[in-house]
């Protein structure tokens, strides 16, 4: 480059362009070029300065110390010179340049550059100049940027407090969205449950992108003025936020409780990145001003208008579906309060974490934190944290709950063992049911000389119904039906190895319940028209059609498909469990964070203290029951958990009705079907009372009067609904006094006349099983032909029976009335039409049970 060339760069190129050209071409002559390849350290700090560096080409970085054990780093560019101020002060160098590319330097000496001083004083002169702009330069931008920060200071935010913990799918796609997001400089909308810090997230894209070294303040959105002068500020007068931010990020914080006024300028904001600034009334407004801060957006609800005008949005997932990461949650935060209180980091058992997996946090990470905050206090040093020392609000739809394998472990051990419920089964019940069937099909055929028919409807129909308030559905657990139709389904398959067909679950579901309700319906028919319950031969019968519709279903389909959807019985004893003060559940935060295989759900070998099963035979996983229903509390689940998260709850009795219960059609078809039932096994009766005369000894006559008995009671409750539908639209159109409100639709209120149906029922049933099941000594010997007239019999007295019957429809009724205002959630007084209808069908029951 010739001498001439090289002038006219430093002239225009570098800082050195300030001198006359006769002390450039002096400096020129100087001069001499060096290379340095990438990597190569051109000066060092704090070392004596040896020469001047003028970068010619190529890229170099600059380090500063800011503060003890922290550089600065800059880049130079070409044009940049380096050692200048250190040669001039006569001091070591200050920085250190690092060669980024190769390097082109023109190099002057040391002892050259202070030869030039000695010869040009006018260089000092200059260079003194210079020092005293930069000086009053440097000091108003102190100033400014001291009232910038006085302007700022109340809103800052200092770091980020945390990041995201956790590994959980949740977690790594929250921390890929903080990333992507600090890549640029486009708003986001972060959204999500209070308690979740978003903020904190918020701070996390700031300090993760370029713009780390610029301020981030964070404003409430309801704090602000309705006219925004905060934060535009205002025409000729006190500039805003906004302008003091400068290149910052703004955090608008709940944005849902952001002034309506305000919308249309943040809008503005987000779209243009332009504002205005507020003016006084006769004032000109001005052209909008540009506005290069980063705008996030904060709020708990959705924001249609909000959302789509940014470019991230972030929706922050609760920790309720995180449960995985509650563990690593936990010890972080026993950690920072660990070192915040001088505390030795405590152990947390299992247990302890089941607990707060079992748990939903409508507080979220803020309520998790106070949580753990609190147990370290009651813990009292205690190297271990229990799950005694976490407190949490029960869920309201998993309050009142008793654990009774916690209780009695050797109930557990019980329901784990091979006793309960195969051995029960295929050493007892499989056998006591062949012979009940020989009996009624060889023995005489009515219930004065047949024990089996006599266990069959004084037994066993009247115990099942009183135990459905206590255990539930547990006779399906040992229900002879399906026994045979696993025996069955097993030999099959080793005859004929193959694999059964999967359930057609969206079928079954659609059309089962109504299957089950037309078969139900057969049976009530069957029942009155052939008089089942005297003729053991006919109800020998109904007990193997049950049976062979078990076995055939189960040469089809997998596991029990019968059960599940088709079994008479089975919709009966699921319809009255929900009654039931037992339940069978399983803790769904442990079962979302620590399982993996669905054991009890799909079966498998066993894993832990869970034990090999062939996983839940009606396909009910117990972390999503919802009602007693789709449980036959056959405990296989308990058996194939290996985390203990099956419980098996004592609770309100039908607490499931108005807390976690879903209504569907047939269950309420089959509910008022055993309605009608009821007055169907009274036939005789009800003829009798209302004068009638029909001749039952007639078949169409009999048909008749027993299908209207089904149809005539369930029209009572569906007036009662009517008439709650008229009072409704009346009140829409203001022609009522007083306020009305829309009803629940006819299929959720109409569960509230459960509890009548199976008072009802077991009113019928108190005659028979107080009468003719204290006989069964004496029938046992007339079944093999001993009649004695020398037996004990237990009987009881007809008063006796009327009472209880009478007692158990009163006790319905009220229980119907509190179940029904539970489910409706409405004043008494616009379900009166309602419970009118329970109290018409409980005297009409009185006088066809009681009175007869």
């Amino acid at each position: 480059m010739s001498t001439e060339t090289l002038v006219n760069w430093l002239e225009s190129s570098t800082e050195l362009g300030i001198l006359s050209r006769e002390i450039l071409q002096a400096i020129a002559g100087e001069m001499e070029m060096s290379t340095f390849p990438p990597g190569f350290r051109v000066v060092i700090e704090d070392t004596p300065v040896t020469n001047l560096y003028i970068l010619e080409r190529g890229q170099a970085d600059r380090y500063r110390h800011k503060q003890p054990g922290l550089m600065w780093a800059s880049s130079l560019l070409p044009g940049a010179i380096v050692n200048l101020s250190a040669l001039q002060r006569s001091q070591p160098a200050d920085s250190r340049i690092i060669a980024r590319t190769e390097c082109q330097f023109w190099v002057i000496s040391a002892d050259r550059w202070r030869g030039l001083l000695e010869r040009y004083p006018r260089i000092a002169e200059a260079y003194a100049q210079r020092l005293a702009a930069k000086l009053e330069q440097l000091e108003a931008e102190i100033a400014y940027e001291r009232e910038r920060q006085n302007a700022l200071r109340s809103y800052l935010v200092p770091r980020a407090r945390r990041g995201v913990i956790g590994n959980s799918r949740y977690a790594v796609k929250l921390r890929q969205q903080i990333r992507t997001a600090s890549s640029d400089s486009r708003s986001v909308l972060i959204s999500g449950e209070p308690g979740l810090e978003k903020d904190n997230l918020a701070a996390l894209i700031h300090f993760g992108s370029h713009r780390r070294n610029e301020p981030i303040i964070q404003i409430k959105s309801a704090l602000l003025q309705s006219n925004g002068a905060e934060l535009f500020g205002r025409l000729g007068g006190k500039p805003g936020l906004l302008e003091w931010l400068g290149e910052g990020t703004l955090i608008l914080n709940d944005v849902q409780e952001l002034p309506a006024q305000l919308c249309p300028q943040i809008q503005q904001l987000l779209t243009e990145g332009t504002y205005t600034p507020v003016v006084k009334e006769g004032q000109i407004p001005r052209p909008p001003r540009s506005s290069k801060a980063r705008i996030i957006l904060i709020s708990e609800i959705v924001q249609p208008k909000l959302d789509k005008l940014t470019q991230h949005k972030i929706k922050v997932p609760s920790l309720r579906v995180r449960k995985t990461d509650l563990e690593a949650q936990v010890n972080y935060y026993l950690n920072i309060i660990g070192r915040k209180k001088k505390l030795v980091k405590p152990q947390v058992t299992p247990e302890a974490i089941r607990r707060l997996q079992a748990y939903d946090f409508p507080g979220n990470l803020q309520e998790l934190q106070g949580m753990v905050d609190r147990a370290l206090v009651q813990a009292q040093g205690s190297q271990v944290l229990t799950e005694e020392v976490f407190w949490a609000q029960a869920a309201k739809k998993q309050k009142f709950r008793l654990n009774l394998l916690n209780i009695y472990p050797k109930f557990r051990q019980f329901l784990r063992s091979d006793w309960y419920p195969d051995r029960v089964n295929y050493w007892f019940t499989t056998w006591v049911f062949a012979l009940v069937v020989i009996i009624l099909f060889v023995a005489p055929q009515d219930r004065q000389h047949n024990f089996a028919l006599n266990i069959f409807w004084a037994w066993w129909w009247p115990l099942i119904l009183l135990l459905f308030p206590i255990i539930g559905r547990l006779w399906c657990a040992f229900c002879p039906f399906m026994i045979y139709g696993e025996i069955v389904q097993k030999l099959s398959l080793k005859i004929f190895p193959r694999t059964l067909n999967k359930w057609p679950r969206q079928q079954a579901e659609k059309w089962g319940g109504w299957l089950l309700f037309g078969l139900f319906t057969l049976i009530f028919l069957w029942e009155e028209l052939w008089n089942l319950e005297n003729t053991a031969y006919l109800s020998s019968c109904l007990l193997l059609l049950i049976t062979a519709g078990a076995v055939i279903f189960s040469l089809i389909f997998e596991r029990r498909f019968w059960c599940r959807y088709l079994c008479p019985i089975g919709g009966m004893n699921g319809l009255f469990a929900k009654l039931s003060i037992i339940e069978l559940r399983a803790q769904q935060g442990t079962c979302g964070a620590e399982c993996s295989t669905y054991q009890c759900y799909k079966g498998g070998p066993g894993l832990g203290e869970g034990l090999t099963t062939n996983g839940c035979p009606i396909y009910s996983h117990p972390a999503q029951l919802t009602d007693n229903k789709d449980c036959v509390l056959c405990m296989t689940c308990l058996k194939a958990c290996p985390h203990r998260s099956v419980e098996l709850n004592l609770r309100p009795p039908g607490i499931e009705l108005w807390t976690t219960h879903v209504p569907h059609s047939y269950e309420v078809a089959l509910l008022f079907l055993l309605l009608g039932g009821i007055y169907l096994h009274r036939l005789p009766e009800i003829n009798s009372l209302l004068g009638l005369g029909i001749n039952l000894e007639q078949f169409l006559p009999h048909l008749g009067l027993s299908i209207a008995v089904l149809i005539i009671p369930p029209m009572i409750p569906l007036i009662a609904y009517a008439i709650i539908q008229g009072i409704y639209r009346l009140g829409q159109a203001e022609t009522m006094p007083f306020t009305t409100y829309k009803p629940l639709s006819f299929v959720s209120l109409a569960y509230g006349y459960l509890p009548l149906v199976w008072g009802g029922s077991l009113a019928h049933y108190w005659r028979l099983g107080l009468q003719e099941a204290g006989r069964v000594i004496p029938v046992t010997f007339a079944t093999f032909g001993q009649i004695r007239d020398d037996l004990p019999s237990f009987i009881g007295d007809p008063a006796v029976i009327s009472f209880l019957q009478g007692l158990t429809l009163i006790v319905s009724l009220l229980v119907t009335i509190f179940v029904t205002q539970k489910i409706a959630k409405r004043s008494i007084k616009f379900l009166i039409p309602q419970h009118l209808a329970s109290l018409c069908l409980m005297l009409s029951l009185w006088y066809a049970i009681v009175g007869s």
